[in-house]
């Protein structure tokens, strides 16, 4: 069955709708639990591939750039073929794909698989979120609707680690990718079966130059901004930005004058929306390099096991779970500017709290720290993702969640780019303890799991104080990163309280069209 945005009968209460999101929450989790257990594995990935300290970033980030580069393609793309068609063809791509990066044999290998991984995930975000907005007319059920479906994402991002964890503990690194299958299998088999299709009866030619525009235009500034964060600005560096600022700037153009855009810019005129994209942008920027090296921190300077680690970051996913499902009620009760500002405000606090973080810390000031980061969290993005959907017609549900996905993976990039420059610029200055070799250190600067092996070639005492210097550079790395995240984040909060100035979230059930 295929339903257009414009049904004969009453659109507003479609059956089977809440199976349906079950199906969506699915998708949600393959991309959650994906993106959460690449940190745990990271020290196993470290030993196992020996990637550069440089390679290991590519590795944590281009999956990032990729579907940043991707979203709002694809997101127009389901709006033309259908959305349905769409989601369920990137899941079986998500799932072929996540068998290459288990089996990967070399950071080049790992790289690579990671950026077709992107590809494949560009698909199923706009996918679930349009599809969402097709489904739910009314706009109380939508915002639980929405709430469940970011409830799901921070569900999938605890429940990442955990089993994550019992994996790393009973098999080698590569195994966290393959728990994708079996929720892929699940996800196409009972997809096809509840799913209903929706697209745009009317979308026009889908714009290939404006594709390729975007993907060139996005990857090119991002590469620019990392690489100029983490070696300083060169040639090839200024050349990739101008080259990625002038591709966007084309898009833009290219968008305002043809018949079918691939984005319609005009979008952007709404301050609720403009304003709930950059909020979304500035927030995964403020956070996703801590996220990143969290782990790290946990496994590498605590000595947590991958499971006691995956557990400990726990509180994070449950405030955003119980904090998703209460903030559309919230919204509508207080103000949408005051829910999200005031979360926002809480993460920023919460954040800079991370300022004290020694290599003893205990964990009920870690644990407090990421129960109210994920409380604020989880009312700020639930809310934010129901006005981009409620601030655009039905038709253009795909490349609105699409714009919304891509600041969420805009702002991860970014944030693990210029914050995880900031941690690995102070890591690698740590001063090397006398008589170690010169090739053991080499090695030792080049990440804190690097010194952790090569510790393990030199005698004990060296080896004691080679991984104590490295673990307290890792840590002061992570205490001015906090502090700078924590400071773009409060930034966002205020920013937020006056963008979202008289924002509401609708009442009425939409009428049939």
């Amino acid at each position: 069955m295929i339903i257009t945005d414009r049904p004969a009968a009453d659109p507003r209460y479609h059956p089977g709708r809440w199976l349906a999101l079950s199906v969506l929450v699915l998708a949600v989790l393959l991309v959650a639990v994906d993106a959460t257990v690449l940190g745990l594995a990271t020290p196993f990935l470290s030993e196992d591939l020996k990637p550069s300290g440089t390679q290991l970033l590519w590795i944590g980030d281009i999956y990032s750039f990729v579907i940043a580069g991707l979203l709002v393609s694809m997101g127009s793309l389901g709006d033309r073929i259908g959305r349905k068609k769409l989601l369920l063809t990137g899941a079986v791509a998500f799932g072929a794909v996540s068998v290459i990066n288990a089996y990967a044999t070399s950071p080049e290998m790992m790289i690579v698989a990671r950026a077709l991984l992107g590809v494949a995930g560009a698909t199923l975000m706009p996918s679930t979120l349009a599809l969402i907005r097709n489904i739910f007319h009314d706009p109380r059920e939508r915002s639980l609707a929405i709430g469940i479906w970011g409830a799901a994402a921070s569900a999938g991002a605890a429940v990442g680690p955990v089993v994550g964890g019992f994996l790393l503990e009973h098999f080698w690194w590569g195994s966290v990718f393959l728990i994708n299958l079996p929720v892929m299998a699940v996800l196409v088999v009972v997809g096809v079966k509840l799913l209903p299709e929706s697209k745009n009866p009317a979308p026009g030619p889908w714009d290939v130059r404006s594709v390729l525009l975007s993907l060139v235009g996005i990857v090119g500034v991002v590469y620019a901004i990392k690489e100029a964060a983490a070696h300083g600005m060169r040639w090839d560096i200024a050349a990739a930005a101008v080259v990625g600022v002038a591709a966007l700037v084309r898009f833009v153009r290219r968008q305002l004058t043809i018949p079918f855009p691939l984005l319609d810019m005009r979008l952007f005129r709404n301050r609720g929306f403009s304003g709930a994209v950059l909020a979304d942008l500035l927030t995964i920027l403020g956070l996703s390099g801590l996220v990143f090296f969290l782990s790290q921190y946990l496994q590498l300077v605590q000595g947590r096991g991958p499971l006691e680690a995956g557990v400990a970051e726990l509180p994070a996913a449950v405030g955003a779970v119980a904090a998703g499902l209460l903030a559309g009620r919230a919204a509508r009760r207080f103000s949408v500017r005051l829910v999200v500002a005031g979360g926002l405000a809480g993460v920023g606090l919460a954040t800079a709290m991370l300022v004290l973080l020694t290599e003893n810390t205990g964990y009920p000031l870690l644990g407090g720290v990421l129960l109210v980061v994920g409380v604020g969290a989880g009312f700020s993005f639930t809310v934010t993702a129901d006005v981009i959907l409620s601030s655009v017609p039905k038709e253009q549900a795909g490349a609105a969640s699409a714009v919304s996905e891509t600041a969420y993976e805009l702002g991860a990039a970014l944030g693990i780019a210029l914050l995880g420059s900031i941690v690995t610029g102070v890591y690698r200055g740590f001063p090397t303890p006398a008589g170690v070799p010169a090739d053991t250190a080499s090695a030792a600067h080049e990440s804190l799991g690097g010194a952790v092996e090569a510790a393990g070639a030199i005698p004990g005492h060296q080896a004691a104080e080679l991984v104590a210097a490295a673990q307290e550079a890792f840590v002061h790395g992570l205490r001015i990163a906090a502090g700078a995240g924590a400071a773009v984040l409060l930034a966002t909060s205020v920013v937020a309280w006056f963008l979202m100035r008289g924002q509401k979230l609708e009442d009425g059930a939409e009428k049939p069209s």
